[in-house]
Order: C-alpha cells, then sequence, then structure tokens
C-alpha cells in the first residue's frame, strides 16, 4: 500500500507537474495572445490627461473597495482580501514551495516559519467558507455565481486544505498519501489557470491599466 502511495506521490511530482505545468504555461500564453490580436483602435483625439499615469493609478485604487461598498457588503470585501493574501503567504513563503519555484526560475526567497504559513492558510480557507456562504444567502449573488465560479472556489481551497492534512497529518493520515492529493489538487488548480476566472491573477494589472489609460487620455479619474 505504501509503495502504491509513494508511486502516486512520484508521478504528481514528475510527470504530472510536468503535464500541469505546459498546459498552465502554455494556456496563459494563448490568451495573453488573444487579448493582444484583438486590437485597440488608434485615438486621434489629443489627449486630456496623462494616460499612463491615470492607468498606473488605476492599477492600485481599483484594489481598494469603493466608498461605501464596505458598508454595503463587509464579508465579501473583508474575506475577498483575506482569502487573497492567506493564499499568497501559502503559496509564495513556504520553504518547500520556493525551492520549486527556484527549481523553475533560478531564484528564490525567504521563507517564514510554518506557524504564520499554517495561519495565513487557516484564514484563507475560513474567509473561502464565507464567501461561499455570501453567494448562497445573498440573492444578487446567487443569481450572478455560475458553476465555474463553485469550481474555481473549490480548486482554490483544496490545496491549502490538503496541505495541511498532509504536514500535520491530521487524524494518523498517511503523510504520503496525502502529499501526493495535495500536489495534485494544485496541478489541477494549474491546469484550470488560464481557462477560468483564476486568469484575472495574470490580467487584472493590464485590464486596469487599459480602463485606466482610456480615462486618463480623456482627463477623467478612472
Amino acid at each position: 500500500m505504501n509503495n502504491a502511495y509513494f508511486d502516486l506521490l512520484m508521478w504528481a511530482r514528475g510527470p504530472g507537474f510536468t503535464i500541469a505545468l505546459t498546459v498552465m504555461v502554455g494556456g496563459i500564453l494563448l490568451r495573453l495572445v488573444e487579448i493582444l490580436l484583438l486590437g485597440r483602435k488608434k485615438d486621434f483625439a489629443k489627449a486630456k490627461g496623462s494616460p499612463v499615469a491615470q492607468g498606473i493609478k488605476t492599477i492600485f485604487t481599483r484594489s481598494v473597495a469603493r466608498k461605501g461598498m464596505m458598508k454595503e457588503a463587509p464579508v465579501t470585501y473583508v474575506a475577498g482580501y483575506v482569502f487573497h493574501l492567506g493564499f499568497a503567504v501559502a503559496f509564495l513563503f513556504l520553504g518547500a514551495h520556493i525551492a520549486l519555484i527556484k527549481s523553475l526560475l533560478g531564484f528564490g526567497w525567504f521563507d517564514v516559519n510554518k506557524a504564520l504559513i499554517e495561519t495565513a492558510a487557516a484564514l484563507a480557507v475560513i474567509a473561502a467558507i464565507a464567501l461561499a456562504y455570501t453567494r448562497f444567502t445573498d440573492p444578487v449573488r446567487r443569481a450572478l455565481t455560475r458553476f465555474d465560479d463553485w469550481v474555481v472556489l473549490v480548486l482554490s481551497v483544496l490545496p491549502l486544505i490538503t496541505g495541511y492534512i498532509a504536514v500535520n497529518r491530521v487524524f494518523g493520515v498517511d503523510a504520503t498519501l496525502w502529499m501526493a492529493i495535495h500536489i495534485l489538487t494544485a496541478e489541477l488548480l494549474m491546469i484550470a489557470f488560464p481557462f477560468t476566472k483564476l486568469m484575472h491573477a495574470v490580467t487584472f494589472a493590464v485590464s486596469r491599466y487599459y480602463n485606466g489609460s482610456i480615462q486618463g487620455r480623456k482627463g477623467a479619474e478612472s
């Protein structure tokens, strides 16, 4: 049994990861090419403001909740920030993840202690549950939620949960099996990344800059 788990782990760390990485990178490049091919009509009107400055400004200002929105949907905004930050900390500052990134890119950075990583992961999972709750209970959000939204939410949470179980051997589970499951759930997330709303992690800066630059050219705030 243990040999079977070990073989699964080795497949996940080897061929499985190669497949997932190839699909993710290829998919991202394909999506970016599609965006670039859409083109942009040349604006012959004289610029009334600074497109570049307003474009850069918009990248950051759109990351802050608009006035009054925190009162209207506090759970959505707070949980959204907590989930994104928690996921980023758990992914970017775990020693094993940094080692993987360094093997791919040739450079890495400092890691943080296990307690902080687990706290960030736990907060991210709690935030995801809160976001799921609002999708069920808020009529507007429920009407706007589609199947792929649920898929994205589940795929985003699974690596956090399975990673915690594998590292801490919750309920005495087999660490080898759960580490394989953790890696496989991460690879499912990688494969889905270019073809779902997860792609916003790459395109958000481009789209915000584009919208901001248009308004900036008109002399308006975005």
